[in-house]
């Protein structure tokens, strides 16, 4: 058994000399503003097919849509912005960058063609590259490491209440209105949202010792961050797993449409709650379980993470190909249940693994590495290939996702691969 966790004390203080928010409030309005990040981004998954039709454009097309129009400058943006998390404000960022993406989502609403739509996709990413680095590194400041597998599970039931906002709401309120409402008030909940947040959530005193250490140069930075073995498989459980789910989680309302003879609401409901409510109990069982079983051991939540996303992997892919929507809702209950919460190990164990001077910069770069693939290769990739194969029909969507899926599995061997390196790793960069 490895030896116990040191508890790290914990910040009770503002720059300023105020006492701290309560955490488990400053918890529950980062929850908020990520369910409005996931919403946002389900949100055109959930409508796929009216904006198809509205601007006549095929899978591909929409493909781009999902993922590069909203990763172009995600991507570019997250390293800097992660940067200026570890030495500013990070309440700041997180909430102005809730308020741009909101912004981008209301101009998304009122898009009179498919470029503009792209355009104000690419504003959605830019705010959105605001928010899940500097959150990871102030839960960090805010809990201890013994709580902090719940504190990331409750951050990660965002991902399905976004998800059924986005899937199962937007289309809702396309029925009654039409799709761009939609947008309108999305964007309008997340602009009151920001606002809150920067009001109530205040930032907590840095460690005086990790802030008073020379800033390396951002380049230097990267080097050691990418020269370190963890750093490089938590990348890539990070990337091939969320390809593998973000690709499906794109393109499954429209594969249930085809497959089943769906409309596009009950196509979009009806995936949402059968993924999105084992997804909830299963973050939350996950992160209940890591701190219970890692109390001593943080290797522990790898493990967990492998099993979880191995499992998760097996399940959607039993779910793309079935004929039976009875089926598909039964393999969804333990994909969602395993799939909930492997996400949720390798951010606790990246938190764990990374100094506090670069802990916003190195979740970045594991994000900004898993943003690359999961969300500007795979939803192109599986559209693409749905279009060459059998235009809209559903089995030229199935060998997309075929292709996509699997890479699930090159993550569970990364995620073993983490466990042995992970205290020779943190001791390493504790030294640098």
């Amino acid at each position: 058994m490895a030896a116990p966790v040191p508890l790290t004390p914990m910040a009770t203080m503002t720059e300023t000399g105020k006492t701290l928010t309560n955490r488990w409030l400053a918890l529950a309005l980062l929850v908020l503003v990520a369910i409005l990040n996931y919403a946002d981004r389900f949100l055109i998954s959930g409508l796929a097919q009216p904006i198809k039709t509205h601007f006549g454009i095929g899978d591909a097309m929409m493909g781009l849509l999902m993922g590069p129009a909203f990763a172009l400058l995600y991507t570019l943006f997250t390293l800097p912005i992660a940067r200026l998390a570890d030495r500013r404000s990070r309440i700041m960022i997180i909430a102005g960058g809730c308020g741009v993406w909101s912004f981008f989502t209301m101009l998304s609403g009122m898009a009179t063609s498919a470029t503009m739509l792209a355009l104000a996709r690419v504003g959605v990413g830019i705010g959105e590259a605001a928010f899940q680095a500097p959150a990871a590194a102030l839960i960090a400041a805010y809990f201890p490491v013994h709580e902090r597998g719940r504190a990331f599970a409750l951050l990660g039931t965002a991902i399905y209440v976004g998800q059924m906002m986005g899937l199962a709401g937007g289309p809702a309120i396309a029925a009654a209105s039409d799709w761009q409402t939609a947008f309108h008030a999305l964007g309008i909940a997340g602009i009151v949202v920001a606002i809150a947040t920067f009001i109530i959530i205040r930032e907590p005193a840095r460690d005086t010792v990790a802030h008073a250490a020379p800033v390396l140069p951002l380049t230097r930075t990267i080097r050691l961050l990418i020269g370190t073995p963890s750093v490089r498989f938590l990348a890539t459980i990070m990337a091939l797993g969320s390809l593998s789910g973000v690709t499906f989680g794109m393109w499954g309302p429209a594969l249930f449409e085809r497959a089943y003879g769906m409309t596009t609401q009950a196509a979009g409901t009806t995936f949402a709650l059968s993924f999105g409510l084992p997804g909830l109990l299963g973050v939350l069982g996950f992160g209940v379980l890591a701190d219970k079983l890692g109390k001593d051991d943080p290797t522990v939540q790898l493990r967990l993470t492998a099993l979880a996303l191995g499992g998760a992997t097996t399940m959607i892919l039993a779910v793309t190909w079935t004929n039976s929507l009875f089926l598909a809702q039964m393999f969804a209950i333990p994909a969602g249940l395993m799939g909930g919460g492997w996400s949720v190990g390798v951010l606790a164990g990246l938190q764990y693994l990374l100094p506090n001077a670069h802990r916003a910069t190195g979740t970045a770069l594991v994000l900004l590495i898993s943003s690359m693939f999961a969300t500007v290769l795979g939803p192109v990739m599986a559209g693409q290939l749905s279009d060459w194969i059998a235009g809209t029909g559903p089995n030229g969507l199935r060998i997309g996702l075929s292709v996509a899926i699997p890479t699930g599995y090159i993550g569970v061997w990364a995620a073993l691969r983490t466990v042995r390196r992970l205290e020779d790793d943190k001791a390493a960069l504790a030294g640098a």
